[in-house]
């Protein structure tokens, strides 16, 4: 089936400028390339093909405006890049079959995770001493090489958990996703899942939604972005459920 780029294109924005303020905009992504016939493997592939591009370019703008400090980013990478290979490896190794169910499952489990985040979320400003523990971010870059949608709202909610400002935690988030998906993506196109039509449609979509996202998350970081994204995931989850067994 033909799948219409602008189609992608859309998709991709919306899902990154979402997911860049509250996390988790592969929610919306990956069940979208999904009902649009895009094999599993490929619409991962793509997805992190154009998170890549994406969260590094969101990054960039943060750590030029100094929201983030680029030495604490980079501590962390060492542990989300390991995880991000493992996760890719492990998906690879799965037939289409299995991972969709797989994804299936952990894109519940992400949306009520996100759901979850929105009513933990933190109030803590820069003043409260960090805490965070780093080999968990194995897990997480595990996690999003494997599959991806909830990572970013598990990032987010350890930044913003450990003090850190609204603004920093985008940018640290970005970081980290920036890491582990472009090393997952190296995995999936060594491995052949990657179509290029398709990433670099949905890699145009996010790159302008990362853009618009960070040179407007001061005038609308009060908007309930959680409760926003969990709104989309449930619909399209619903929706996938019904194509696929009915």
């Amino acid at each position: 089936m033909e799948i219409p780029f602008y189609y992608l294109i859309l998709i991709g924005f919306i899902a990154t400028f979402i997911g860049t303020f509250g996390g988790g905009g592969g929610l919306i992504n990956l069940p979208s390339m999904l009902l649009l016939g895009v094999p599993i493997h490929t619409a991962i592939a793509a997805n992190k093909f154009s998170n890549t591009f994406s969260s590094f370019s969101s990054f960039y703008t943060l750590w030029k405006r100094k929201e983030v400090r680029l030495k604490l980013g980079l501590s962390i990478l060492p542990y989300t890049i390991i995880g991000g290979i493992l996760g890719a490896l492990l998906a690879s190794f799965l037939s289409e079959d299995i991972l969709l169910i797989v994804a299936l499952v952990l894109l519940m489990a992400a949306t009520a995770l996100n759901i979850l985040k929105s009513r933990l979320h933190s109030q803590k400003s820069d003043d409260t001493p960090p805490q965070l523990f780093y080999p968990t971010y194995i897990g997480i870059g595990a996690f999003d090489g494997l599959f991806g949608p909830g990572q970013a709202t598990l990032l987010m909610h350890s930044f913003l958990n450990a003090g850190y400002s609204f603004l920093t935690s985008i940018g640290l988030t970005r970081l980290q996703t920036f890491s582990s998906c472009l090393v997952s993506f190296i995995v999936y196109f060594s491995l052949g899942h990657f179509d290029w039509r398709v990433g670099l449609a949905l890699g145009a979509g996010s790159l302008l939604g990362a853009q618009t996202a960070v040179r407007l998350a001061n005038r609308l970081a009060f908007l309930p972005w959680q409760k926003i994204l969990s709104v989309f995931s449930i619909f399209l989850i619903g929706y996938l459920i019904v194509k696929i067994f009915m």
